[in-house]
């Protein structure tokens, strides 16, 4: 079974590095351009096929590392 893990700033948090490459974005030429939010992706696969057990370990495992909870919010997508 796949997943996709897209971990993002909370709308709260400042976002450095998303203001810098809104910056570039705009230096480059890009129109339209208004806000740029930078977060991380990743990719999991996983043995079987029971997607509630595989929502249940890719949420622990966003809690304990690859999420910080504190300030970034996760969202799991699974490929039909």
């Amino acid at each position: 079974m796949k997943a996709r893990v897209i971990v993002t700033l909370k709308s709260a948090v400042l976002d450095p590095q998303g203001k810098a490459i809104e910056g570039a974005l705009r230096s480059l030429g890009v129109a339209g351009v208004q806000s740029v939010r930078q977060g991380k992706v990743f990719d999991v696969e996983l043995a079987g096929n029971d997607r509630a057990s595989a929502e249940g370990a890719l949420k622990d495992a966003c809690d304990k590392l690859l999420a910080n909870t504190v300030i970034e919010t996760y969202k799991v997508e699974f490929a039909e």
